[in-house]
């Protein structure tokens, strides 16, 4: 009499604890790397812990970013809407309507790249984005310094203007400069 060999049994490798440890060694991941990091998968590992991009967001970063949008936005839109009283608000003199209003579409321009800004979580977006704004408040600080140089006039509201525009310069510089640093590994 023959004797028949028994059935092969299929052998279920993710509950056989000993086979998956073995697949895991064979792959690299589970155990320590060089940085003291455990990777929980090869994609991962290959990837890397997405951790280390996360950003240290200055205190009050967002708080900015969302007053900015809401600033330029408010503006644009201002100034698209009421060209004429905007102006004469800051110059106290009358000028032309469509510059007003092209310069109302590039502010607005500018806000949806601040919404942008805001609700992202990359830290070169939101450095980009902050550029984007100290470029603008310096380029506005040299255009109307130069404008009412020419003019001989000086009012409140250019003096108000012309604050503001060094203040949030000042704001946006020192949040660009604070992003930019190195955060210190722990």
């Amino acid at each position: 009499m023959a004797s028949t060999p028994p059935p092969l049994m299929k052998k279920h490798s993710q509950t056989d604890l000993v086979s998956r440890l073995k697949s895991r060694k064979v792959l690299g991941v589970g155990g320590e790397d060089d940085d003291g990091e455990v990777h929980r998968s090869k994609i991962s590992q290959m990837l890397g812990n997405e951790m280390k991009f996360a950003v240290r967001e200055p205190i009050g970063l967002r708080l900015w970013l969302l007053i900015s949008a809401v600033l330029f936005t408010s503006t644009s839109l201002m100034a698209l809407a009421f060209p004429s009283q905007l102006y004469e608000i800051i110059f106290e003199i009358t000028t032309s309507r469509i510059s007003i209003r092209l310069y109302g579409g590039a502010l607005l321009c500018i806000s949806l790249i601040l919404w942008n800004g805001f609700y992202t979580a990359e830290k070169v977006i939101i450095q980009w984005t902050l550029l984007t704004e100290a470029c603008y408040f310096g380029v506005q600080f040299l255009v109307t310094s130069i404008t009412l140089l020419e003019m001989g006039t000086l009012s409140n509201g250019a003096i108000v203007l012309l604050l503001s525009e060094t203040f949030f310069l000042f704001v946006t510089l020192s949040y660009y400069h604070h992003l930019g640093r190195r955060s210190k590994k722990i």
